[in-house]
């Protein structure tokens, strides 16, 4: 299934999910550094890479969501993105809360309870962020407009002859 939604030739959502993954894994670790004692401005840094990457994966959602509407009910890419999305809302969802509570505090800085948020924030992320790739390079979801949206999991054991046929 191809995207629907490209720019210049290109699937849209792709493109856009690697600043928020950037920006929230590059937070945490600011926000990690600072609780430890490092720079006090990492704290603010680390503040305004989760605004913009609330930002950008707000606009990355729109993007997928245009890509799990058109995928066809019943099938496995369609299973896999839903869980992908949801995941992601609940991403967006604990970044916006750390955001709220640092947005009118004295200061910016996360402070244990808010970095282990983070923490939790970031291993749903790895997880959807797997799910993502199993979409686009197992499922061919937004790439291969002929490609299986049944393909079974990257993580099921195959044989050898399987995986030899399987390299394009």
């Amino acid at each position: 299934m191809e995207s629907r939604l490209k720019v210049l030739g290109h699937p849209m959502h792709p493109m856009l999910v690697m600043f928020p993954v950037a920006l929230f894994v590059t937070a945490v670790i600011f926000d990690l550094v600072d609780t430890v004692g490092g720079p006090g401005f990492l704290a603010e840094v680390a503040y305004w890479n989760i605004t913009v990457g609330l930002i950008v994966g707000l606009l990355a959602a729109a993007a997928g969501a245009f890509d799990l509407l058109a995928l066809p009910a019943g099938t496995r890419a369609k299973r896999v993105g839903l869980t992908h999305a949801a995941a992601n809302v609940a991403v967006i969802l604990l970044f916006a809360a750390v955001w709220a509570v640092r947005l009118n505090a004295d200061s910016r800085a996360a402070g244990g309870s808010l970095v282990a948020i983070e923490v939790v924030a970031l291993a749903i992320l790895g997880v959807s962020a797997w799910l993502g790739g199993e979409l686009v390079d197992r499922l061919g979801v937004g790439v291969d407009p002929d490609h299986d949206l049944n393909a079974p999991s990257s993580l099921r054991p195959h044989s050898a002859t399987q995986r030899i046929g399987d390299v394009r």
